[in-house]
């Protein structure tokens, strides 16, 4: 089997596109491979593993049950270099900068995209992968290098790290109009937590946010249903299905026809995103440095305007 380790990209390609066509000389013909040649491929391979791959049948062949996990592995491994190649294309000689930004849920929904846009703008050669993450994950990422720049709503003092404000926003209750309604505003989210929830997807920062703020309480979310973005949440909302906290800002982004907002009275509804980057990446002509400059331009701006 370690022989396994040394078959080349092509015999993955091979293998996928024989299992595609679902015949061997059109699997081959897609690799531009001679039907013998890729007959002999497979056979190889068969041979290293010591066992089938392809069933052969009237009209071509089918995986075997060994064949199909191998199939599954052949396509994953594809994947992986072609995500593998998508990112190291930024660092070739055209591209000036690569700048990774580790980011929570609000500030990708709502500041992030006009601003990264300007910086965009200014210096066409840089190039951002921006990530979605939980505080304490970005702080992580961004200490140990892995991020250049955090935005997150808890600036733990770190030695290494410089921080600053970016923007101000709030988490509030959102409920479909047609609710029926009796507590005070603003409402405690213990008080929230007698309705059924719709949330965001598990590893959102957050639905981690929620998770985390009952589990404090020592109770639990009721989660009726998760959906992927803020406009899918306040979609199944105004449908009935529940109730959702999500930041103020976020609304800005949604069709709001249909739904309720009602602030939270609980101290950590209002928070201040922080920017956060490593000392040793700051510079005069640095990258990283421009942008914070830029980002920190926002602070104390209208969030609605």
């Amino acid at each position: 089997m370690q022989r396994l380790m040394h078959c080349s990209i092509m015999d993955l390609k091979l293998v996928v596109a024989i299992a595609d066509a679902g015949n061997m000389t059109k699997g081959g013909a897609a690799c531009f491979l001679a039907p013998s040649t890729a007959s002999l491929r497979v056979k190889h391979l068969e041979q290293v593993i010591g066992t089938k791959l392809f069933r052969r049948e009237a009209r071509g062949v089918s995986p075997t049950r060994a064949g199909q996990i191998m199939v599954d592995h052949c396509r994953r491994c594809l994947s992986e270099l072609e995500e593998m190649h998508v990112s190291l294309v930024p660092f070739s000689e055209d591209v000036h900068a690569q700048i990774a930004i580790y980011a929570n849920s609000s500030a990708i929904a709502s500041f992030l995209p006009g601003d990264l846009q300007s910086f965009l703008q200014a210096h066409p050669k840089a190039r951002i992968t921006l990530e979605e993450h939980v505080s304490r994950d970005i702080l992580v990422a961004v200490v140990e290098g892995r991020a250049d720049i955090g935005i997150l709503t808890q600036a733990e003092p770190h030695p290494d790290l410089v921080y600053f404000p970016y923007r101000e926003d709030e988490i509030v209750l959102l409920l479909a109009s047609s609710e029926q309604w009796e507590e005070r505003e603003p409402v405690s989210f213990p008080e929230c937590l007698r309705f059924p929830f719709v949330s965001q997807q598990n590893g959102s920062a957050i639905h981690s946010f929620l998770l985390a703020k009952a589990s404090e309480l020592g109770k639990r979310v009721d989660v009726r249903i998760q959906v992927a973005g803020f406009a899918a949440v306040a979609s199944m909302v105004r449908s009935g299905a529940g109730v959702a906290l999500v930041p103020r800002s976020a609304l800005a982004t949604v069709n709001c026809e249909g739904l309720r907002v009602v602030a939270l009275s609980d101290s950590w509804a209002k928070r201040t995103l922080n920017l956060c980057a490593r000392k040793d990446v700051l510079g005069p002509r640095s990258y990283v440095s421009a942008l914070l400059n830029l980002l920190r331009q926002g602070y104390g701006q209208d969030e609605d305007g």
